[in-house]
């Protein structure tokens, strides 16, 4: 499947901002099963871009300062990604829970796509007693790594309610479980919290979904979403196998990665500070379009 992506971010601010400086994480990664053909950044008012390091995970980070006055910011990315990603299929031969424990922690992989780096909590994923119990009712260590995955992700899938009202961005994972709803980034950082204090390696992706209309209905331009799920590494022959469950799917065709992180800290698609007076008001619209397949 190729993808036309447009993401647009607009800030609006009350009173001139003299200076912004913001970190970008929007162009799509490098990734198994997809690859970037094309990518253009648009920025108004233009300010100054160069690369940046990124601070932990894997994420295209570039670093934007506006060092003059302005009263509007319009952040535009435009990616056309090509994604050929098969439906993992869980096997009897697959390793157990308990297999892929072992080999994380005996992981001396240094790099970001290391097991090792996303075995503890973080600062937005914290354990918790009530979330590693309720998780544990489908991470038996005897059972293969990709059909415990599924199971959990269906189980959340099933058992909580999407409601965009019941949460905020910083909202911890223990709130959003006693609720039982959410959105995607809060099912997916329950999930992870849960697979962690099994003892696995688990990773917060964030990136795109493609979105299909109702029948008969046209696809609205600018309604699509950005969009969070989970990575499983799943033992060094299956390596990061992702699983969403907030749909209660594997990532396969339909998920474009954008940023993986510990949480969402690490893959906020902009963040950053600005300097002026008064409020701000933002705008995100985002299109993924297909092209072909």
């Amino acid at each position: 499947m190729l993808y036309q992506i447009r993401h647009i971010t607009r800030f609006a601010y009350a009173a001139p901002v003299a200076f912004a400086r913001n970190n970008l994480r929007l162009k799509p990664i490098l990734w198994s099963g997809q690859t970037v053909e094309d990518y253009e950044l648009v920025i108004e008012p233009q300010g100054r871009v160069f690369p940046a390091r990124a601070e932990a995970g894997l994420a295209n980070v570039v670093r934007l300062v506006v060092d003059r006055p302005a009263r509007t910011l319009t952040i535009e990315s435009r990616a056309r990604v090509r994604v050929e990603r098969p439906v993992p299929m869980p096997e009897a031969s697959d390793p157990s829970l308990a297999q892929v424990a072992e080999w994380a922690r005996a992981s001396r992989d240094p790099s970001p796509a290391s097991p090792a780096a996303y075995l503890f909590p973080s600062p937005l994923i914290q354990l918790d007693r009530d979330i590693a119990a309720w998780c544990a009712e489908e991470l038996a260590q005897g059972r293969g790594i990709l059909e415990a995955s599924i199971a959990l992700a269906l189980r959340i899938q099933r058992e909580f309610a999407f409601d965009p009202a019941a949460t905020l961005v910083d909202t911890p994972p223990r709130e959003a479980f006693l609720q039982r709803g959410g959105v995607c980034q809060d099912f997916a950082q329950i999930m992870i919290s849960g697979l962690r204090a099994a003892g696995l390696p688990a990773a917060y992706a964030s990136g795109y979904i493609r979105t299909i209309p109702p029948a008969g209905q046209p696809r609205l331009v600018g309604a699509d979403a950005t969009h969070a799920w989970v990575l499983v590494w799943a033992g060094p022959q299956l390596g990061w196998v992702g699983v969403d469950p907030t749909n209660g799917i594997w990532m396969a065709g339909d998920h474009i990665v954008v940023a993986i992180g510990r949480d969402y800290a690490d893959v906020a698609p902009i963040d950053g500070i600005v300097l002026g007076s008064g409020a701000q008001e933002m705008h995100v619209s985002v299109d993924v379009e297909p092209l072909s397949g």
